[in-house]
């Protein structure tokens, strides 16, 4: 019960720190999004994974020997599958906003991401308390990112376009796209038991067996990413906006995004570890609301909601509503499994 506790504690910050990360593109006006999202993803995808695994799991390349080519693979492709989504996560971020971005995007992701595990890992608890538990809460994050939804879809159709130089119709599709893809991240974590065992048989502390899996799929991850920035600044001849006068933060403001993603993925999976065996199918959807929670907030804060009508405000907050009755549903049901 203590680790549970801790667990979703940890679930909490992480939740906060990652709905928090694409704040610094707001400032970084100068560079294009493919500059500010290939220096996020060289960070956050690369060198920070990288490190973080050679320093805190021993005998790296053993560990993936021992885990097996075809689990390496699967983790590697699921990583595949979530960069992907990645790039339309970010597109759709500047397009239709952070609010209505990471509710369509998280809620599938919520859904998709816990439920297939489940299926797949636990199908004999489907019919148990525990089991009913987690569909009831991933039903209400599906209704409360849905509410989310139809609240930014109106305050899309007040907004001012000239103030907003958005395609709503495009960017939502591409938060569906990403939702869907999303889901991936959580499939690599819940199929990536082999890799965590043959960690903890060379010697890794637990807290830190998860760095073997998101080494794989965040190196996989960054591939799509890098590869569509590069071809955005060919194209759009934007790699010059690296050396225009007054934007050397910009490079710090980039280093703080991929900072606190990437702290908020490992207190994830060191979550998950605490939660016990249905840690990962547990966790995804509660981490998802909070994700949704924190950055309707965020997305207030900043101004997105100032010209929206205050029926699509009420809704915003009705859907904030819901979700928060799904975390407290998923809380209290993964803490008395």
């Amino acid at each position: 019960m203590e680790s549970a506790g801790t667990g979703f504690l940890l679930l909490v910050v992480a939740g906060v720190m990652n709905a928090s990360f694409t704040l610094p593109m707001k400032f970084t006006r100068q560079w294009a999004w493919e500059n500010t999202w290939a220096v996020w993803s060289a960070f956050a995808l690369l060198l920070m994974p990288l490190i973080t695994a050679v320093i805190t799991v021993p005998q790296l390349s053993h560990v993936y020997a021992q885990a097996g080519t075809r689990s390496v693979v699967l983790v590697a492709a699921c990583g595949m599958g979530w960069g992907i989504a990645q790039v339309l996560f970010g597109l759709s971020v500047d397009s239709i906003g952070i609010a209505l971005a990471f509710a369509i995007v998280l809620g599938l992701s919520a859904a998709i991401g816990s439920l297939i595990p489940f299926l797949r890992l636990h199908s004999d608890k489907v019919l148990t308390a525990a089991g009913l538990g987690l569909i009831g809460g991933v039903l209400l994050v599906m209704l409360g990112v849905g509410i989310c939804a139809r609240a930014g879809m109106l305050r899309e159709q007040t907004a001012k376009q000239s103030q907003m130089n958005r395609s709503p119709t495009r960017g939502i599709l591409m938060a569906v796209m990403s939702g869907i893809g999303a889901a991936a991240m959580n499939f690599g974590v819940a199929f990536g038991g082999p890799v965590v065992e043959a960690a903890a048989v060379h010697g890794a502390n637990p807290a830190w067996r998860m760095n073997a899996v998101w080494l794989l799929l965040m190196t996989a991850g960054a591939v799509p990413n890098l590869l569509y920035c590069a071809y955005l600044m060919r194209s759009k001849r934007t790699s010059a906006n690296f050396s225009v006068n007054g934007t050397g933060h910009y490079w710090l403001l980039a280093s703080v995004m991929a900072a606190f993603w990437f702290a908020s993925t490992l207190m994830y999976g060191v979550a998950t570890l605490r939660l016990g065996v249905l840690g990962p199918v547990y966790a995804w959807p509660f981490f998802m609301s909070l994700i949704v929670i924190v950055s309707s907030t965020i997305g207030i804060l900043a101004g997105e909601w100032k010209n929206a009508m205050s029926s699509a405000v009420g809704l915003q907050f009705a859907g904030v509503g819901v979700l928060t009755a799904a975390v407290i549903v998923l809380s209290y049901t993964g803490r008395h499994l």
